[in-house]
């Protein structure tokens, strides 16, 4: 089935605001086995919009239409709609109804112009939307159907999952049982991983099984989508397919499906009945930042220390004297993960320590990182150098002293080399 997604909006055209509606969309349809084969963009414009949309009625089967569905004059998605369809508009007293229910719940008076988004096609589905006054629809354009939904990314989220998809899955004909199972790595980049994984496909002989990757620096997405007759069925075939990724990718997957690195290191200290202290310098409170805002993290991170420089971090943690001049080293980082986590009084203590510097005319940017965990009876430390821009290595220094930290927690070697460091 041929799907094309249409994004409305001048805001969006002239990039004023970034199309991440258009990335959600195109990946959720991926991972059900929907390809997207056109992508469009058009202003607030009548003409334009109606071009567009007679445009995909005679070479798409299905178009999701995203936007234009407020109370402005600006909005034309329904009005357009209708003219390509050659219907009018009518009220639809329905969803009128609902949209002063909302407005009364929340103890509000519905503005008048609101009441332009009960008016829709005569022929128009409605597609329900729970969560906002922006009432969705479906009709019939040419040969293609049509699928109109908001552009508030929350509202779209959940009419698309809930209720576009389940329709073009039906509309397509494909087995409806699809899962789609989750890997999330650090330490390997994209085409690496695929060497790695050659061949994993072809476990599963029929197809039914299908790779693919989402890169987001500094982690790595890879996704195995799965068709079956049912849940039994799509079991059975992921079985020896996620064994054998688990097996291949070995240490650096960090966690899977909706775990986070953060969740995953939290769930480890919790299970021990342990507690948390970190120091940081350079990464801005971050690597604390990610552990911090979830739930049970306010009995575990007992202190977070951030600190500019090695010799601010030196007394913070109380240490007497002045650090050791010279490179930054494991040894020195060992020396405050001690220190802070005797003084914090907790079972645990991370420190990130980050020597930054800039090549000739700051072509290059590249950060040295010490980092150590010291535990009730160990410690471990490590060195890696990152090269890239301040952000790269920024995210870099906070996704590895996460992970490093994970890797300490779970008995496994915290200094196995990444793609993402300088040899």
């Amino acid at each position: 089935m041929r799907i094309e997604i249409i994004c409305t909006g001048d805001e969006v055209l002239t990039g004023k605001i970034v199309n991440s509606n258009f990335s959600y969309m195109a990946q959720k349809l991926e991972d059900v086995g929907l390809a997207v084969i056109w992508g469009t963009t058009v202003g607030d414009d009548r003409e334009t919009l109606l071009r567009a949309f007679q445009q995909a009625s005679e070479r798409a089967d299905a178009v999701i239409v995203n936007g234009g569905l407020g109370p402005t004059v600006d909005d034309l998605s329904q009005e357009i709609a209708a003219q390509a369809a050659g219907v009018t508009c009518v009220l639809n007293e329905e969803w009128l109804t609902r949209m002063e229910d909302f407005f009364r719940r929340r103890s509000r008076v519905m503005p008048p112009n609101n009441r332009k988004q009960a008016m829709l096609p005569s022929c128009a589905e409605i597609i329900d939307n729970p969560i906002g006054t922006a009432c969705g629809f479906a009709l019939d354009i040419g040969r293609a159907r049509f699928f109109f939904t908001p552009g508030v990314p929350r509202e779209l989220k959940r009419m698309l999952e809930e209720q576009v998809i389940p329709r073009l899955l039906a509309k397509s004909g494909l087995q409806t049982t699809i899962h789609l199972k989750r890997f999330h790595s650090y330490g390997l980049g994209e085409s690496h991983v695929d060497a790695l994984l050659a061949g994993v496909e072809e476990l599963v002989p029929d197809g039914s099984v299908k790779l693919g990757f989402r890169a987001h620096y500094p982690q790595l997405e890879t996704k195995l989508t799965v068709r079956g007759r049912d849940i039994d069925d799509v079991r059975g075939k992921l079985g020896p397919v996620e064994t054998e990724v688990r097996k291949r990718l070995g240490n650096f997957i960090l966690a899977e499906d909706e775990h986070t690195l953060e969740g995953v290191v939290l769930a480890e200290l919790a299970k021990r009945g342990a507690t948390l202290a970190i120091a940081e310098t350079f990464t801005s409170g971050q690597i604390a930042a990610r552990v911090g805002p979830l739930p049970g993290a306010e009995t575990i991170l007992r202190r977070g220390v951030l600190a500019r420089d090695l010799r601010d971090l030196w007394s913070a943690v109380g240490l007497a004297g002045v650090p050791p001049g010279g490179e930054l080293t494991k040894e020195t980082a060992e020396t405050v993960a001690e220190a802070l986590r005797r003084s914090s009084d907790a079972s645990h203590a991370l420190a990130v320590l980050i020597d930054v510097d800039e090549g000739p005319d700051r072509i290059e940017f590249g950060g040295s990182v010490c980092l150590a965990i010291a535990g009730p009876d160990r410690v471990a430390s490590r060195r890696s150098r990152i090269v890239g821009g301040r952000e790269w290595v920024r995210l870099g220094a906070v996704e590895l002293g996460l992970d490093c930290l994970r890797r300490y927690l779970q008995a496994l070697p915290v200094d196995e080399r990444t793609d993402f460091e300088k040899r």
